[in-house]
């Protein structure tokens, strides 16, 4: 409670100290400081190895890295890995040696290997109850040759080996690790085990206040770079500082067991690897890497960690490696900028969206192909672009988020001639007539068949007109969730970067296209065949009583906006009329006050998430009444409630710039500024590795599974914290994922573009909630 207070008192001087000074930061904002960036690489046997099978590995003092194979030893410099001739498969242990060499274990003999790779020379035969590769369980170089297994643990000594009973009893030991100070840590299938520096051996029993635990099939030791020693095993991972014992189970945090390998880690950080993945643990936080997204296979066999915390991974389908490379969240946004303008830009027109691989993770080639929501993919990003030009003034920012908005308007002008013409009706998306007739597989009766399994599905010919020029094909049946983007994008184009009358005059013109369409047709898209589009309808008729009652919140909340928006730009009293109406005579802001039928969070339509938070952003931006104004922030504030644990930045970043909380607000102000920290969290986490990997995270230790929600075919859940799992530990495509899913299936083959991290990134730095 006084952690509490303090707290509040603090974050309220803030904002009183931020007025006072008149600077540009905020209560809320956060300094988003230097950071770093995960990439991964993969090396097999076209990179040089002898063997995709890797058995061992060990890095060197002077940072060779060595691999163990059934085929032998192979070295890597940095540049190139050189495999080592006079080395036999199967090496099945290595192990640093000195300050350049190296330790393999090759059948029955020991060679010591430089970091060159010339002149390996065999020092030894190993014991007999340690030869094989099931016998030598781990091998230590420095500052001693040891090796130790199922027959116990041996030195090598004056040219022999000498057995070194631990308690006066030979042991099957699994790990076994040596202190910067001299202790020799032993992991063992029947405890754990440490020697002081004269050799005297003592029996370590874990406990806290609260638990102890009698180790057994401890599977690996470390000793960290602050000579803490950590043990992984049977009931989970230890460490032992010299004077307390912390123990970590999935109630603490652990992702998983299944231990194969442990590893000291950068200062600060230790390595686990397990039978699924691989796990680090720095600074009070476990982090979970598991999947082709990090890691060649998820089977570790073994790790090596170098001094700068590039950690290495010994699997089946070759070696993992895991960099950290300094990177801020602007330079990840540039990264993603340049990436979206070489490979994500579909048509002329530069539509926005992921592409095709032809090959998992290859991307070597791309093709750029359509979807369903090309115009509110590609209004999300141009809206992020709007943010960036607002904080930057960076003209590339500008050119970005005018190249946006005119792809979105052309959806809009393309429909307004041609076979089938409308006005004021935006395309879902277009494809070139040079190209297939995409009416081939969208035809009649390909709807008629899906209506069978969705009986609301509209059956329409041809659901690709053509265009006036005959250049584009266009598709109808346009949904609510592309108007809610369009109209996100032409508020934030209009205020933010439209500066000369033209500018603004276009936004003008394709908005109010729009609402007057809706506006001659009851509040609805009527497609070409004079009938509304299945889900863009928001007539009282329809919301209230009607067939789409359950939209009726977001729906409500959806044309508010549109009109709020339309007036805004225009000041043209048809549309405050009109607002006032189904404000007045049809509830439309009641209706905001329930935006969505769920059963709390982790249920309920993902994708509705998304196109609420963006009306929440125009309607209480362009909201002057107060009265209604505080009944759309009773909705927002509902609706947060859902949303506050899915660690999701632009939802965070949008109800923290709409609900502005004042000091006298303590609680929420604590509430928003942790969300803000989740948020950057969150940005700093996003991959910049895009391609689609799937993900299995249902057999984690450390979350609960969410039972009986509507979907029993999915496994949901979340971790301890009643947080979704961080985002680098599953997928993220675009925000209307669902992020409480626990298993993902996806091939690779898809590369996703960065405006998932790019709109919430520069919105954030827009409203000051970062600051860099």
């Amino acid at each position: 409670m006084k952690s509490s207070l303090r707290t509040i008192a603090s974050l309220a001087f803030a904002v009183l100290a931020a007025a006072a000074r008149g600077d540009e930061r905020t209560a809320l904002s956060v300094p988003a400081g230097l950071d770093s960036a995960e990439v991964r690489e993969t090396f097999t046997a076209a990179q040089g190895l002898p063997s995709d099978d890797i058995l061992s590995l060990a890095v060197a003092a002077d940072g060779t890295i060595a691999a163990g194979t059934p085929e032998g030893l192979a070295l890597f410099d940095g540049a190139r890995w050189r495999v080592v001739d006079g080395v036999p498969g199967p090496v099945t242990r290595v192990a640093a040696r000195g300050p350049a060499s190296v330790l393999a274990a090759a059948g029955t003999r020991l060679f010591e290997v430089a970091s060159s790779g010339e002149g390996p020379v065999a020092i030894a035969e190993f014991p007999e109850g340690l030869r094989g590769a099931d016998a030598l369980r781990d091998l230590a170089g420095t500052p001693r040759i040891l090796a130790a297994g199922s027959a116990g643990l041996f030195e090598r000594h004056e040219g022999h080996w000498r057995a070194i009973p631990i308690l006066d009893k030979t042991r099957d030991i699994a790990g076994i690790d040596t202190a910067p100070d001299g202790r020799l840590a032993v992991a063992a299938r029947d405890g754990l085990f440490v020697a002081d520096v004269d050799g005297n051996w003592t029996p370590l029993v874990p406990k806290t206040d609260r638990q102890a635990w009698a180790p057994i099939d401890v599977a690996g030791v470390a000793f960290d770079t602050d000579g803490r020693l950590w043990f992984a095993g049977l009931q989970g991972v230890g460490v032992w500082d010299g004077t307390a014992w912390k123990l970590f189970t999935g109630d603490e945090g652990l992702p998983y067991d299944g231990f194969t390998a442990i590893g000291r880690g950068e200062p600060g950080a230790v390595w686990f690897g397990t039978r699924i993945g691989a796990i680090r643990y720095a600074d009070g936080r476990w982090e979970y890497r598991m999947a082709p997204r990090w890691l060649p296979d998820d089977g570790v066999r073994d790790m090596a960690i170098a001094a700068d915390g590039t950690a290495w991974f010994a699997t089946r389908r070759g070696v993992g490696k895991i960099a950290r490379i300094p990177m801020t969240l602007r330079e990840k946004a540039r990264r993603f900028e340049a990436d979206i303008d070489r490979r994500h830009r579909r048509t002329p027109y530069g539509y926005v969206d992921s592409a095709h691989l032809p090959a998992p993770g290859d991307r070597s080639a791309w093709t750029g192909r359509d979807s369903d929501n090309d115009g509110l993919w590609t209004s999300m990003y141009g809206a992020g672009e709007c943010f960036a030009y607002a904080a930057t003034k960076d003209p590339d920012a500008k050119r970005r988020a005018t190249a946006a908005f005119e792809a979105v308007r052309f959806l809009s002008e393309v429909t307004r001639g041609g076979s089938h013409p409308l006005q004021g009706f935006p395309a879902r998306s277009i494809l070139p007539t040079s190209g297939p007739d995409p009416n081939q597989n969208d035809s009649a009766e390909r709807d008629r068949r899906h209506q069978e399994r969705d009986p609301l599905w509209k059956i329409i010919a041809p659901r690709w007109p053509t265009s006036a020029d005959g250049k584009w094909y266009w598709k109808c049946d346009t949904s609510s969730d592309e108007l809610d983007g369009h109209f996100f994008l032409y508020a934030a184009y209009y205020d933010l970067v439209a500066e000369t009358d033209e500018e603004k005059q276009r936004a003008r013109d394709v908005t109010t296209a729009i609402v007057d369409h809706l506006m001659r047709n009851n509040y609805a898209l009527v497609d070409h065949d004079g009938k509304p589009t299945r889900w863009a309808r928001f007539g009282p008729d329809v919301l209230n009583g009607g067939i789409l009652f359950e939209e009726r919140g977001l729906n409500s909340l959806s044309i508010l906006s549109y009109l709020k928006v339309a007036e805004h730009m225009t000041g043209d009293a048809r549309y405050a009329d009109a607002y006032r109406e189904l404000v007045t005579t049809h509830s439309y802001a009641v209706n905001t006050l329930h935006p969505k039928m769920c059963m709390g969070p982790g249920t309920g339509n993902q994708s509705d998430d998304e196109m609420a938070f963006m009306c929440y952003y125009n309607l209480l931006n362009y909201e002057r009444d107060p009265k209604l104004r505080e009944t759309y922030l009773a909705s927002l504030r509902w609706y947060w409630t859902l949303e506050r644990d899915e660690r999701n930045p632009l939802f965070h970043f949008i109800y923290c710039a709409r609900d502005a909380a004042d000091p006298s607000s303590a609680d929420r102000l604590v509430r928003q500024r942790q969300a803000i920290e989740d948020s950057i969290d969150a940005l700093r986490r996003i991959p910049i590795d895009r391609v689609r990997w799937g993900y299995r995270n249902s057999h984690r230790l450390d979350i609960v599974r969410m039972e009986g929600y509507e979907d029993d075919r999915r496994a949901v859940g979340r971790l301890r914290d009643g947080k979704v799992i961080p985002v680098d530990e599953r997928d993220l495509e675009h925000w209307n994922q669902d992020p409480w899913v626990l298993d993902e299936a996806s091939d690779g083959r898809t590369l996703t573009d960065g405006a998932a991290f790019l709109l919430p990134y520069y919105l954030g730095l827009h409203h000051r909630f970062l600051v860099e």
